[in-house]
C-alpha cells in the first residue's frame, strides 16, 4: 500500500510540474490584442465591426465583439479601430527570381546568362520583402527560372529569421520537354542553359519529379504549353509539350509524396493533356473551352488566371508578336468570365516577376473585379480559398482561432473600392509586426 501511495504521489507531482511548465510556457509567450474597426475574416460573406483579435505567440486565440472581449493582463494593444483588417494575403503564382526583365535590355536571356546566382538570390530577397510589405504573407513561388534550388534557400532564410519575407511554398526548377523552354535561338552546336529542367519520356519525367521533391519542392510545376502564335484562322495556337504519359508519371510520383502539380497551360492540346494527366491547378488558362471547364469542375482542378501579366510588354500591333499579345487578352477575359460563371475553383495569382516587383501586386484584384468577380470573392481567392489549395485550411487565409497570426490592415473599405488593397498600412506575419504606416 505504501508503494502504491508513493506512486500516486509521484504521479501528482509530475502532473503538477507539467501543468506548471505549460503555465510558464504560456506566460513566456506574449499576448497581443488588435482592435479592429472592420474585419474581413477571409471566409464569411460579410465583414464584422468593432472586433478584438487576441493573439498568443504566433497564433490567433480569439476573435470577438469588442463589448465581450477579455483583454489578457499585460497584453500589447494595437489600435486599428479606424481600419479594415484582413488575413494576410496569398499570391499563388509568383517568381521571386525574375524581375520583369526589360526586353530592350536583353530580357529573359540576360537574366540567366549575365546575372550571377548570388545577385539573383539578392534580388529574390528584395522581391520577398516587397511582397511582405504589400501584405502578402504567403507566396506559392512557381519556379526559379534557371536559379536551381534557390527558392528552397530563400525559404530557409525566411523561416530561420535571417531575412524578412512571406511564408513560401516553392516548386524549384519546373519541368518541360526538349523544344519546350528557353534559352532558344542560339547556334545549334551550343548547349545553352534552360530555365526549366528538360525531360523526354515518362522515366525521365518521374526522375525529375523525384529529384525536385527530394531537394525540397512543395509543389511540382510543369509546362504543358510553350510558344503561342496566331493561327491561320485567327485562333491562338499554343505548342504542347509533355505527353499525357509523361505527365501521368510526374503526377503519380508527386501525389505519392503527398504533394501537388501545377500546370502552365494556355489552351488547346496542351491544356487538355494537363487535365487528362491529372494536374491539380491550371496556371494562366488563357483559352478555356467548354470541355476544359467541364473537366475542371469534374476533377476539382484549381484555376490560377494571372490576368494582369498579359497587359505588359506588348509588341507593336502590326507585328505577329503584337497580334498574339492582344489575342491572348481578348481570349483570357471571356475564359475567366466563363470559369467564374461555372463556379470553377479560382485562386489569386499574379505572375509577379514576369511583372516588375516595383508594381503593386494587388493590381490583380482590380482585374478580377472588372471582369465580374464580387470584391469579397476576390478577397477570398487570395485568402481562405488559396489556403485550401495549399492544404493549409484554418492555418492561413483566415482570421479565426487557431490560425497563424497573419494580419493586415487598410484604411479604406476594399468591398467598396478594391484598390484599397494596393495601400496596405499594417502587416503582421506569424504574430510579429512587420510594418506600420502607409505603403511606399
Amino acid at each position: 500500500m505504501k508503494t502504491h501511495a508513493w506512486i500516486v504521489l509521484l504521479a501528482l507531482v509530475i502532473s503538477a510540474r507539467g501543468q506548471q511548465q505549460q503555465t510558464d510556457s504560456r506566460a513566456s509567450e506574449s499576448f497581443t490584442v488588435i482592435r479592429a474597426g472592420s474585419l474581413i475574416d477571409g471566409k464569411s460573406d460579410k465583414p464584422r465591426h468593432n472586433q478584438v483579435i487576441v493573439i498568443h505567440g504566433n497564433r490567433i486565440e480569439s476573435v470577438t465583439d469588442a463589448a465581450n472581449a477579455k483583454i489578457p493582463a499585460g497584453a500589447t494593444v494595437i489600435d486599428l479601430s479606424a481600419a479594415t483588417l484582413l488575413p494576410g494575403l496569398i499570391d499563388s503564382h509568383t517568381h521571386i527570381f525574375l524581375q520583369g526583365e526589360d526586353p530592350a535590355q536583353g530580357g529573359y536571356d540576360v537574366n540567366i546568362l549575365n546575372a550571377p546566382l548570388a545577385l539573383r538570390a539578392a534580388r529574390a530577397t528584395v522581391a520577398a520583402r516587397r511582397a511582405l510589405e504589400q501584405g502578402f504573407t504567403t507566396l506559392r513561388d512557381v519556379e526559379t527560372e534557371g536559379a536551381g534550388y534557390g527558392d528552397v534557400g530563400i525559404k530557409q532564410a525566411i523561416d530561420q529569421g535571417y531575412i524578412p519575407g512571406p511564408r513560401l511554398f516553392v516548386s524549384t526548377r519546373a519541368i518541360s520537354t526538349t523544344g519546350g523552354y528557353p534559352l532558344e535561338g542560339y547556334a545549334p552546336e551550343l548547349d545553352m542553359p534552360k530555365g526549366a529542367q528538360i525531360v523526354d519520356g515518362p522515366v525521365e519525367a518521374r526522375k525529375a519529379a523525384r529529384e525536385q521533391l527530394d531537394h525540397g519542392a512543395d509543389w511540382i510545376k510543369v509546362y504543358m504549353t510553350h510558344r503561342s502564335w496566331v493561327g491561320k484562322n485567327g485562333e491562338l495556337v499554343s505548342q504542347p509539350t509533355l505527353t499525357v504519359e509523361e505527365l501521368h508519371a510526374i503526377v503519380d510520383e508527386t501525389h505519392g509524396w503527398g504533394k501537388k502539380v501545377a500546370c502552365h497551360a494556355y489552351g488547346g492540346i496542351g491544356l487538355h493533356r494537363a487535365l487528362d494527366g491529372g494536374c491539380d491547378s491550371i496556371e494562366h488558362g488563357l483559352d478555356l473551352d467548354d470541355a476544359a471547364i467541364a473537366q475542371m469542375l469534374k476533377q476539382g482542378t484549381w484555376y490560377v488566371p494571372t490576368i494582369s501579366a498579359y497587359y505588359h510588354d506588348w509588341a507593336p500591333a502590326d507585328t505577329p508578336a503584337g497580334q498574339r499579345d492582344r489575342l491572348r487578352v481578348s481570349l483570357h477575359e471571356p475564359s475567366f468570365k466563363k470559369a467564374l460563371k461555372a463556379n470553377v475553383k479560382i485562386v489569386f495569382g499574379t505572375d509577379m516577376g514576369g511583372i516588375p516587383w516595383t508594381e503593386p501586386i494587388a493590381q490583380e484584384f482590380s482585374r478580377m473585379v472588372e471582369l465580374g468577380m464580387p470584391p469579397m470573392d476576390a478577397i477570398q481567392c487570395a485568402t481562405s480559398r488559396a489556403a485550401t489549395m495549399l492544404d493549409m485550411d484554418g492555418k492561413i487565409g483566415v482570421l479565426a482561432p487557431g490560425a497563424f497570426a497573419d494580419v493586415i490592415a487598410v484604411s479604406g473599405d476594399p468591398l467598396r473600392d478594391i484598390k484599397a488593397l494596393e495601400n496596405v498600412q499594417f502587416v503582421m506575419k506569424d504574430g510579429k509586426v512587420f510594418k506600420t504606416g502607409s505603403s511606399q
